[in-house]
């Protein structure tokens, strides 16, 4: 064989070898109430796009994204026409924005990021304009906006003058939204005034992995709440501008030869808008001032501002902390660490103090840690780069139909054996797959979904309120051992289905944890579902209960012999509108319990994670310990009080349910409402980031302001029992008067802890 011919061979096998599984494997997915020919994957070469560098290929992007009929300008919201946009290596060039429509997944190749690099002449608001603003107001309402996703791209906007505005990615979303693996380049220029990433609204969330090299902001950010991990800022002015937020957490940020790290001093001391931030487990290096803030011991409101600092390493930091009278934490021209530091309101257990200065850190059981810095365990959703086409097992091409009518059980269990069984990874193509038995997954199982295909529990099996069975159980037996990965999917529920736990997990892990990654539940609201306007509407000033959407049992429980599992990005959701629905109206659906832990060994991290419109409780966590909390968040139903939490579930004493018939006794105002946190008889839980929401009486808003005295419901959080080193950082409460309560008494309260819309605990220990 000449030489020609062997290097041919060789750069054929390379080839082969780094191609990644997505852009190879046949795309089979089905929206079933999309229409005919709908097509839910999209390569955006098919389309016209070259790649090439020189091709403007935004015309050729938007028509991929765009095509069948989608959710787009004027359009409130969908779940009928998912689409995944998929991006071959290359370079982009693209002219004016991409503007991904609702439900839209961008993916790039994993093993070789193509970029979207910008014309010098670019016009729009971002390469990637995840919510236009065609209008005075964004396209979508950005507290409505689910179900999206970027990742692994190179955002670039050096061709851009320096001089000129420019942004790489606009991105304000809500729950059930990511962003990973992108990295933003921009010019480094003095006179730059390039952003990488902008949101300025929204209830997510979170994002992980992103790079921001250049530019006068890397992110210049505003929210309701987030999580966001593993972010790198090389040579920006500022690395993060925090425009406002009640709650953020931030989890090893790298802050590297940047003017400042965290601006979050917008407002100034007298109207300050930023609520609360908690940091940890990060680095800065060559950075003058580590973090602007605009806090001082009178500054306005009084708990805003509120900042947490846990394990950051400096390196050439002269300040780590200043304020509007200078510094109030030192840094360091060598090398040094900040255990503990912070600003705001404690009670340690008793309080509020207000204080500025060094807090004791959370002591860290070592089952939580990893690496030789202390750091808790963090790891992002697997995307299997490495393996062939061949390695996937698609439920379509084994049977199953995804229609939302078939009865898909025997097929999809089918498929998920013999693929685990094989040491394959399930691919379940877009779809409603409906069961009417409970899904089983084994141990040794890696299950991906394309753009959030659904498993939907129906018939009477799961509708015994007295006999709850699980729609997927995640290990067969109790204390089953082994280890599972699952990563983009649904489970829901369709019409009356009172007996359905739609994630049970059994399996004992050891070594490397099990994982969920964006695994969501969502209960009613959707087309399928059964549970819509239609027939479920809300019904204001009446306690009656429509027993036809009593929908769910219970959205997640972790039983007692299950152990060392890592969620990120999990939304556990009961609907409180029809997003299919063009008003998005409010509807009134029925499920017992959130979340609900009771694992004894315990070791669990829960990243960016929430819970809402459970009728008991949206977190519970029972007879338990050595659980991570990266800001959670919760919403009370917005039903109750009418009816209140009391109906229609019984507690259930074998589950620790929480009985309001007695804990009420004696407690003013709406007592019996849904707990946001309740901590029973647990170790070890530690909580970085806090929002509990109460935002509605009966489906008015007039309770949820301080003007009105926050009176959405009497108490929110709970620690009851035998508890030892349950640690709060960044507590924020909505609509409740108690944001805390101690074996029933009060511990803080919402008017002692004022804050820019919540009430605001920046410390508590539970000693």
């Amino acid at each position: 064989m000449r030489l020609s011919s062997v290097l041919l061979a060789v750069a054929g096998l390379a080839s082969a070898v780094n191609a990644y599984w997505m852009g190879d494997i046949a795309h089979q997915g089905l929206a079933p109430f999309a229409g005919s020919g709908y097509q839910v994957f999209r390569n955006v070469k098919d389309y016209g796009a070259k790649g090439d560098g020189s091709t403007d290929d935004t015309a050729a992007i938007n028509a991929a994204i765009t095509a069948g009929g989608r959710c787009g300008q004027g359009c409130a919201s969908t779940t009928t026409t998912p689409a995944v946009i998929y991006f071959p290596a290359g370079t982009y060039l693209i002219s004016s924005s991409i503007v991904p429509y609702y439900f839209t997944m961008l993916i790039g190749d994993a093993n070789t990021p193509p970029t979207l690099k910008a014309t010098a002449g670019f016009s729009g608001f971002g390469l990637i304009d995840g919510d236009p603003y065609y209008t005075s107001n964004l396209n979508w309402v950005s507290t409505n906006v689910f179900y999206r996703q970027v990742r692994n791209f190179v955002i670039d906007t050096t061709n851009i003058a320096p001089g000129t505005a420019a942004t790489g990615m606009h991105w304000p979303t809500s729950q059930a939204t990511s962003l990973q693996n992108i990295v933003f380049n921009m010019p480094t220029a003095s006179g730059v005034v390039h952003v990488g990433l902008f949101i300025e609204s929204g209830s997510a969330g979170f994002l992980t992995d992103l790079t921001f090299n250049g530019g006068a902001t890397g992110a210049s950010i505003g929210n309701q709440q987030y999580t966001m991990r593993n972010l790198t800022f090389n040579n920006c002015k500022t690395a993060i501008i925090q425009l406002w937020d009640w709650g953020w957490t931030y989890v090893g940020l790298s802050i590297n030869n940047c003017g400042t790290g965290i601006d979050m001093s917008a407002g100034g001391s007298s109207a300050i808008n930023t609520g609360s931030v908690t940091l940890l487990d990060s680095t800065m290096t060559n950075v003058p001032v580590g973090i602007l803030t605009a806090w001082t011991t009178s500054s306005s409101p009084a708990t805003a501002g509120s900042l947490v600092i846990e394990n950051v390493a400096l390196n050439n930091v002269p300040v780590a902390v200043n304020g509007p009278s200078g510094t109030l934490l030192s840094g360091s021209s060598g090398s040094t660490t900040i255990t503990g530091w912070a600003n705001g309101h404690k009670y340690t257990p008793s309080g509020p103090t207000q204080f500025s200065g060094a807090i004791t850190p959370n002591p860290r059981p070592a089952p939580l840690i990893s690496g030789s810095q202390g750091r808790y365990y963090t790891r992002s959703k697997p995307q299997y780069e490495s393996l062939a086409a061949s390695s996937f097992v698609s439920v379509r091409s084994s049977g199953a139909k995804g229609d939302g009518v078939t009865d898909d059980t025997a097929a999809l269990q089918n498929a998920i054996n013999s693929a685990t069984s094989a040491g394959q990874v399930v691919y379940i193509d877009h779809g409603l797959y409906r069961v009417t038995s409970t899904i089983t997954i084994p141990p040794g199982a890696k299950i991906v979904g394309e753009s959030y295909p659904v498993i939907l529990s129906a018939g009477g099996y799961f509708n015994d309120i007295n006999n709850p069975k699980p729609v997927v159980q995640v290990g067969t037996t109790s204390g089953q051992a082994g280890q599972v990965e699952l990563s983009d999917f649904i489970v829901g529920t369709q019409g009356q289905q009172q007996g359905a736990i739609l994630i049970e997990w059994n399996l004992a892990t050891s070594g490397t944890p099990s994982g969920m990654w964006d695994v969501h539940t969502r209960i009613g609201g959707f087309t399928g579902s059964q549970l819509q306007v239609a027939q479920c509407p809300k019904t204001p000033g009446s306690s009656n209960v429509n027993s036809n959407c009593i929908a769910a049992y219970m959205a997640m429980h972790v039983t007692p012999s299950a152990s060392n599992l890592y969620m990120e990005n999990v939304w556990l959701w009961t609907a409180d509108h029809d997003i299919d629905d063009a008003s998005n109206t409010q509807i009134t659906v029925y499920a017992g319990r959130g979340l609900y832990i009771e694992s004894t060994a315990g070791t669990f991290w829960l990243y960016g994670t929430a819970v809402e419109h459970h009728v008991l409780y949206q977190y519970q966590l029972a007879n338990t310990q050595n659980i991570f909390m990266g800001q959670i968040q919760t919403e009370t139903p917005y039903y109750q009080p009418q009816p209140n939490a009391l109906v229609p579930f019984s507690p259930v004493t074998s589950l620790n349910d929480p009985n309001f018939s007695t804990s009420c006794t004696g407690v003013s105002g709406n007592c019996a409402e849904a707990w946001g946190l309740r901590v029973v008889n647990s170790n070890n839980i530690l909580v970085y980031g806090a929002g509990l929401y109460s935002f509605f009486n009966n489906y008015s808003t007039s309770c949820s302001t301080f003007t009105a005295g926050e009176n959405c419901q009497s108490r929110i959080a709970s620690i009851e029992g035998t508890t030892s080193n349950v640690n709060i950082y960044n507590l924020n409460t909505i609509g409740s008067q108690s944001m805390l309560n101690r074996d029933g008494a009060q511990v803080a309260y919402y008017n002692d802890n004022v804050n820019v819309f919540p009430s605001c605990v920046a410390v508590y220990k539970s000693g």
